[in-house]
């Protein structure tokens, strides 16, 4: 005999509808001042194992109901690796095609989640004369459009439903769940959509909120009128080799640039402090704090976005050898003391 009361029993439609309420946790090991306190707010938790889970439900579902995107039609997008099983985990839900264009520095996990989630993955195996890994991707994506008439780019760099993603979800669930006000707020960019989204909601609260954006060393998003060369990249989610038209630098108070191995080696600390397993940009944001924590007036409430969980980092953030090759890169020598090859607080290259 079915249940009497089954309308309210906690069962969602499908793991799409388990995406978001990902909770707030202090870190108070990490950073154990008085009169700061740090909050993470963990989007490495999403059932994709990343923020860009947000992003690809809103964009999809925005895109299906306002018509932009068509029934059983393909999807195709550049992705470094996070959105790209985002987007085909959305995909393989609502019936529809994907093709993801990906380039080296993604990781083998990532192209082998999407590959089993039904996603045809191209890889481009040089970069572009100008723009890099990212251009030749696009390059790619225009190819694909002009091949397949129902094909449509969901252009997570331009398209308004990334950062309502988060204006709706990320910035909404901090905003509700805290009592006082934050003072501070620090996340990675790439598309930027998260942290404007983020950003926008929370200042409707706290309108005097410090943003500050963590862009990787060698990204062009705060490059201005003059746009430099785009350096040399290993871990994926954070930075830019094209400014993306989402970007609003107004909205910006402060920009912190992070290397890869300061980024690693924060990572590093955070999982034998906190016990927080991250990737490549959370531990961009980690490095960031450390940074900025001179700066703050205080007493603050600092926001962490911590975008990205670390089991696709393995074979670079968590392997030795690859950390040493990135501090090389950095400038730095390659082996740190033995005492800090687990732990750095170095974290600020």
């Amino acid at each position: 005999m079915p249940p009497t009361h089954a309308s309210v029993e906690p069962i969602l439609g499908s793991v799409l509808d388990c995406v978001g309420a990902t909770p707030l946790v202090s870190l108070d090991r990490l950073f154990p001042h008085a009169d700061v306190q740090v909050l993470a707010k963990l989007e490495l938790m999403n059932p994709g194992g990343s923020m860009k889970d947000r992003t690809a439900r809103h964009i999809v579902a925005g895109g299906l109901e306002d018509g932009s995107i068509a029934p059983g039609s393909r999807l195709v997008e550049s992705s470094s690796g996070n959105f790209g099983v985002a987007v085909a985990m959305a995909a393989r839900l609502h019936g529809l095609r994907f093709t993801c264009v990906v380039d080296p520095m993604a990781a083998p996990a990532n192209i082998a989640i999407m590959r089993s989630l039904g996603a045809t993955v191209e890889r481009v195996h040089q970069p572009a004369e100008v723009g890099g890994f990212l251009a030749a991707r696009l390059d790619r994506v225009q190819e694909v459009l002009a091949d397949e008439p129902d094909a449509v780019w969901i252009n997570q760099y331009a398209n308004d439903h990334n950062w309502l993603a988060h204006y709706h979800g990320t910035g909404a669930e901090v905003a509700d769940a805290l009592l006082l006000p934050p003072t501070v707020l620090v996340a990675p960019v790439s598309t930027t959509g998260s942290i404007l989204g983020c950003a926008r909601r929370l200042r409707e609260h706290a309108p005097d909120l410090r943003v500050v954006a963590v862009d990787a060393v060698g990204s062009v998003i705060f490059s201005g009128d003059r746009p430099s060369p785009p350096g040399t990249r290993e871990l994926p989610g954070a930075g830019s080799s094209r400014v993306p038209e989402l970007h609003s630098p107004n909205e910006i108070d402060d920009v912190v640039h992070v290397d890869d191995a300061s980024a690693a080696e924060a990572c590093r600390e955070l999982l034998l402090t906190e016990a927080i397993f991250a990737g490549g940009s959370t531990g961009s944001v980690v490095a960031a704090i450390r940074r900025i924590l001179p700066t703050l007036e205080r007493p603050a409430r600092v926001i962490a976005l911590f975008p990205d969980r670390g089991d696709r980092y393995l074979d670079r953030v968590y392997d030795d050898e690859w950390l040493d090759r990135a501090r090389v890169r950095a400038g730095r020598p390659a082996a740190a003391p033995a005492d800090a090859r687990a732990v750095s607080a170095v974290g600020v290259g």
